[in-house]
């Protein structure tokens, strides 16, 4: 399964980015980039000679913004055209922020407006507290690593208190305030070989369980006919294994099987 884009997020604070236009859609990309803390070039040649690795186009003339485009991409810059997702090297998402935390929806410049509706939903569920949690976490990383040795225990140890129902549920009010409690307590995070029959190649069918283990596994085993959008459901680092391959040990290990 493969993705129409590489999701990033770039660091742009003090740096220059140039900006061509006006009007409304430039006024907005001027907000985003003040936002990030981008500093805006609006004269191209002067952008370019500053260093300016990132380049937003408003031009409300087609021909002018594909000139542009051209010229942009030519000294090596990655664009970003208005309402021109043909034209983009890459495309802006919709954002919700918690800081430090930062969730971007994107649709690869299909429709901005199902991102908004996506991100306003998101907005609904996801506590103000988020940010805090993930401060207190930050802050915690140093004592993660001398509790946990491996990533992979730190990482099972995280998975199992950030979970429904864990010590650090983060949908639950007040988790930034029991980091230290938990991380005394040394509780570890779970392990062990699920077997998984799925009555369902569609993913939409997936039980909560189902998608929570995948999400943590640190192996798959899978038929060779399980839909690639399922598996796509594991974590990108996951070791995938076919079936009737030797099946590596520790973690957690899922296996697939169609029904």
């Amino acid at each position: 399964m493969t993705l129409h884009s590489l999701p990033l997020f770039h660091r742009i604070a003090g740096q220059p980015v140039i900006l061509l236009g006006e009007g409304d859609a430039a006024d907005a990309k001027q907000r985003l980039i003040e936002r990030a803390g981008g500093r805006i070039m609006r004269d191209m040649a002067d952008g370019i000679d500053a260093g300016a690795r990132l380049a937003f186009i408003a031009h409300d003339n087609p021909a002018m913004a594909e000139g542009d485009a051209i010229r942009l991409r030519c000294a090596g810059l990655l664009v970003n055209v208005v309402d021109r997702p043909e034209l983009c090297d890459f495309t802006t998402p919709s954002i919700l922020d918690r800081d430090p935390v930062l969730i971007a929806v994107g649709t690869g410049g299909a429709s901005a407006g199902l991102a908004k509706i996506l991100r306003l939903r998101l907005e609904r569920l996801l506590p103000q507290g988020l940010g805090a949690l993930a401060r207190a976490l930050e802050e915690a990383r140093e004592g993660m690593r001398r509790r946990w040795a491996s990533v992979a225990d730190r990482r099972r140890a995280l998975d199992s208190a950030l979970d429904e129902g864990g010590e650090l549920d983060l949908f639950r009010a007040g988790s930034e305030a029991k980091v230290g409690a938990w991380l005394a307590s040394g509780a570890e995070g779970q392990s062990g070989r699920f077997e998984i029959v799925l009555t369902s190649n569609d993913p939409e069918d997936l039980t909560l369980r189902t998608a929570r283990l995948l999400g943590q596994a640190d192996v798959v085993v899978h038929d060779p006919d399980v839909a690639p959008e399922i598996l796509a459901r594991a974590r990108a680092d996951a070791v995938r294994v076919p079936w009737n391959s030797e099946e590596p040990q520790g973690g957690i290990v899922v296996i697939l099987k169609l029904a």
